[in-house]
């Protein structure tokens, strides 16, 4: 009797206590989608035991920018600092100057191995380590992702699932050779890794072991690291003892919608024509011969540069004008210390969503014929300056509401 008491208790008592929650429920698409990537995993040379450990419970992380999800609006690129920041809080002197001092101790530290770099691939040592700087603060600032988890989700529901499809593939191709452990295999939110941020496509197509102790690792060795950096620049084309850009300021009377680069011209003509190199910094007689083209990030409201064909090689290893910017600065800034001679306006940079609306506007009325990314890139600038002399508005080749409002009203 005692039990059958102590038993109707400890019923009542467990009904009168919360239920546990549910377990949340499996994303079934999600699971589908990379349980079907299997064979060409198989084929990529990924082992049944590696996908079936790394891909068990993997979930997808639908909070990442860059995906369009069913039903929801795209999330675009809000949280990527080069195309929402202006170039004066992107460019930030004393961000610049606190890495430019710690990649002149770096250099010091490091000397051997960057000399062997240089001598090797022709990129200069400042460039590998600006890279380092920007990209993870000299390994201070490691990413906070997982690697294969954003792959994944990029693969099955961002803009660019094809090509993140093969990075997903090749990321567990990484984690099946034991380059590193998924425990270390960190990215940003679009799967860049390692110290200089490698795509995994770009770990397998650049990375290099250049310590010697026979693996490719860009998250612990700063020689493979670097070397890789310096690689991947010297494969895309970097131009060996040319440098990568120069501020001038441009002859009065100069058309900002020629700031693009099909328009490209030898440095000697821009000078013959009455662009005037800025800071100290003028062309060698050898560089005089070389194309280039004029950049304006900011339109007609900041500074200049004669740009070379490395600015566009630095270009395809994050493709943003203030990135090349930046790092190019930064590489500068740690040999010398000379800032930008003109100084960077207080312009207010359009949300994404705007920019894209604008180029819409722009490529309706025939004057923009590139992608609708949301991007005020170098194109996009001289579109609205195009627009801004066919409608009469004052011409400074920049994005402004005022531009955006008078598309609006064109329409």
């Amino acid at each position: 009797m005692r039990s059958l008491r102590r038993f109707f208790a400890l019923a009542v008592l467990g009904a009168s206590l919360p239920l546990p929650a549910p377990a949340r429920a499996a994303d079934a698409g999600f699971e589908a989608f990379v349980a079907s990537l299997w064979p060409e995993a198989r084929e990529a040379g990924v082992s049944r035991a590696t996908f079936d450990r790394e891909t068990r419970g993997l979930e997808p992380d639908y909070r990442l920018p860059d995906l369009a999800l069913p039903g929801r609006p795209a999330t675009g690129a809000p949280a990527q600092p080069e195309f929402v920041r202006t170039p004066a809080d992107y460019v930030k002197e004393t961000t610049i100057a606190r890495l430019a001092n710690e990649g002149r101790r770096l250099s010091q530290r490091h000397r051997d191995v960057l000399d062997r770099i240089e001598a090797r691939f022709g990129v200069p040592a400042t460039m590998v380590l600006a890279i380092w700087g920007r990209e993870t603060d000299f390994g201070r600032s490691p990413e906070k992702y997982d690697a294969l988890r954003v792959v994944a989700t990029q693969a099955y529901a961002g803009r660019r699932k094809d090509q993140y499809r093969t990075e997903f593939l090749l990321a567990l191709k990484i984690l099946d050779e034991g380059a590193v452990t998924r425990k270390d295999f960190r990215a940003s939110w679009a799967g860049a890794t390692g110290l200089t941020q490698f795509l995994p496509s770009e770990y397998f197509g650049h990375g290099i072991d250049f310590d010697g102790d026979g693996r490719v690792d860009i998250w612990h060795s700063v020689p493979d690291a670097l070397a890789s950096a310096a690689k991947q620049l010297a494969d895309k084309g970097w131009q060996a003892g040319v440098t990568w850009a120069f501020e001038v300021r441009p002859p009065a009377a100069f058309d900002c919608t020629l700031a693009v680069p099909e328009v490209r011209r030898p440095i000697g003509a821009w000078l013959a024509a009455g662009v005037v190199p800025l800071g100290g910094r003028a062309p060698s007689p050898a560089e005089r011969g070389e194309p280039a083209s004029l950049l304006q990030p900011e339109g007609l409201h900041g500074p200049s540069f004669m740009v070379t064909k490395n600015y566009f090689v630095i270009k395809e290893y994050n493709f943003s004008d203030l990135y090349v910017l930046f790092v190019g600065h930064l590489a500068d800034r740690i040999v010398t210390s000379r800032g930008f001679t003109t100084p960077w306006s207080a312009s207010r940079q359009l949300h994404t969503t705007s920019v894209e609306a604008m180029q819409k506007h722009l490529a309706r009325l025939g004057y923009y014929h590139d992608k609708i990314d949301g991007k005020a890139g170098m194109l996009t600038r001289s579109a609205v300056g195009a627009y801004q002399k066919a409608a009469g508005l004052p011409l400074d080749c920049w994005p402004s509401e005022a531009v955006l409002s008078s598309l609006d009203a064109a329409r």
